[in-house]
């Protein structure tokens, strides 16, 4: 029986040669599951928005954000979605939290003594 883990590899590849419809399919039955899977959610989300359906795909990163607000890369990828959509405002704000997240990731980092996340280092 295929776990998460494989049916969201499985999607990835899938998403990785342009299946966006195979890829969505994948990622939701890793959802189903394990439906706070955020790996699964945050593509699930990127698959929608390469297929043109910005309001799944921001539904699909709210849900990721509820799971891990301080997710940097989530956060790019709501601005990114708004951004599309023409909601500037909205773009802006997911665009700042993204760039606060990071901060503090780089912070938690230094803190304990380790290296800042390698997407942060500049």
């Amino acid at each position: 029986m295929p776990t998460k883990e494989d049916h969201y590899n499985d999607g990835m590849l899938d998403f990785a040669t342009g299946e966006f419809d195979a890829a969505i399919a994948r990622f939701n039955q890793a959802l189903a599951l394990d439906a706070a899977y955020f790996d699964a959610i945050h593509a699930l989300a990127e698959a929608h928005a390469r297929k043109g359906d910005l309001d799944a795909a921001i539904a699909a990163g709210k849900r990721a954000l509820e799971l891990n607000p301080d997710d940097p890369l989530a956060h790019t990828s709501m601005s990114r979605f708004y951004v599309k959509k023409g909601m500037k405002a909205e773009a802006e704000k997911h665009a700042a939290e993204a760039r606060v997240a990071g901060w503090r990731a780089e912070a938690r980092a230094r803190k304990a003594g380790g290296q800042p996340p390698a997407a942060d280092k500049q």
